[in-house]
């Protein structure tokens, strides 16, 4: 691993999408060595960067204004994943889920005892890399894995190496997996993170309180018709969200908070967790999405149902919650229904290509057996 310059720390990014090189500026402006490392078959950001010697961060886009503008150094920007590891042993994946097992297939090689992966947003991601290592003869490694809800970004890329971010979330709830009774894990994230974060009891807490559980796939899956036919020329928060979508949303809620008790979480609301993040009290989903200064930056929404607000969102935030469901024998139709929805656009069984409780290594287990592994 390259030696850590005096008074600094080495961090990787995997992943140059919209998180990972907003990840990769925000971490250099906070102080930290940063390395970013793509897959070889996407290398338009990573040249760039590399060109540049970092990432500029806008100072307005739509014309709205955007925060935490500048420009950041980066240290190495690379598609060589060896050399992307051994820069740290503190890494972080930001990706569509979906990419998440290919990038970690390419670092088990190269881990070693006291690696710590962050995965922004998670959805389960711990627990499917536990598996990897599990099936890879490295069950024995001493690593740990940070699974959060979300990214702290509200943000988009403008251009190659340009971001811009229109918000910040006032704190990141995460766990880390397994527990680390030191404590060391804890405040590497804390150091690392550019805002406070709330420690969740395991990973299938964190996986279950992804901020975009009925925001993304419900409002994406039942707008279909709108988004396809005019292209995303809009506002997706304002515009795709009306009184009566927030209601099935509000019900579709009421279905994961229903599985998080037959496991023995208590989970925050939709609502509440929008509130808490963005530091808001709206009464409502409609009035929060009509509300948010944040959300009411990105002049986008979706175009497809290939969008990751289907495509991701179904399979690795909507399948796992009800394969949980079906476990415990809670009835979740209005989930249920988008995962059906959502297959049928795509001409794919999400029910059975998402992120099951096989892939994250719990298919043997019974409820009761479930929630005695994660209360220990």
């Amino acid at each position: 691993m390259p030696e850590e310059v005096k008074g600094m720390k080495n961090v990787t990014v995997f992943g140059a999408g919209n998180g990972g090189v907003t990840a990769a500026y925000h971490f250099a402006r906070e102080g930290y060595r940063v390395c970013i490392c793509d897959v070889p078959a996407f290398p338009v950001q990573i040249a760039h960067i590399a060109a540049c010697g970092g990432i500029s961060a806008a100072k307005e886009a739509h014309g709205c204004s955007m925060m935490l503008d500048g420009f950041a150094p980066v240290e190495l920007a690379t598609c060589d994943m060896k050399a992307a590891m051994e820069f740290s042993q503190l890494y972080v994946i930001v990706c569509p889920s979906f990419a998440q097992e290919i990038f970690f297939a390419q670092m088990i090689p190269h881990l070693k005892d006291g690696s710590v992966i962050v995965t922004m947003p998670a959805n389960y991601a711990g627990l499917v890399f536990t598996e990897m290592l599990r099936k890879a003869g490295k069950a024995d490694l001493a690593v740990h894995f940070v699974d959060t809800i979300s990214i702290p970004w509200a943000c988009r890329l403008l251009s190659p190496g340009v971001t811009s971010i229109m918000g910040l979330k006032t704190f990141l709830p995460l766990s880390i997996y397994p527990t680390d009774e030191s404590g060391a894990t804890e405040q590497k994230i804390r150091d690392l993170l550019p805002i406070p974060v709330e420690i969740l009891k395991n990973p299938l807490v964190a996986g279950l309180e992804n901020i975009n559980f009925g925001g993304h796939p419900l409002m994406t899956t039942i707008n279909i018709g709108l988004l396809e036919n005019f292209g995303g020329n809009f506002n997706y928060y304002k515009d795709c969200c009306s009184p009566a979508t927030a209601k099935a949303a509000a019900k579709m809620d009421l279905e994961r908070l229903a599985v998080g008790k037959a496991l023995g979480f208590t989970l925050r609301t939709e609502l509440e967790a929008m509130n808490a993040l963005y530091g808001m009290k709206e009464e409502s989903v409609y009035d929060f999405n009509r509300k948010s200064v944040s959300h009411g930056k990105i002049g986008s929404a979706p175009n497809s149902a290939k969008a990751r607000y289907i495509s991701e969102d179904v399979p690795y935030v909507l399948v796992p919650c009800y394969e949980l469901a079906k476990l415990c024998g809670v009835d979740t139709p209005l989930i249920r229904a988008c995962i059906t929805l959502a297959s049928a656009y795509n001409e794919e069984n999400y029910f059975e290509s998402g992120r099951t409780l096989l892939a994250m290594g719990l298919s043997d287990l019974s409820a009761e057996e479930i929630k005695r592994k994660f209360s220990e």
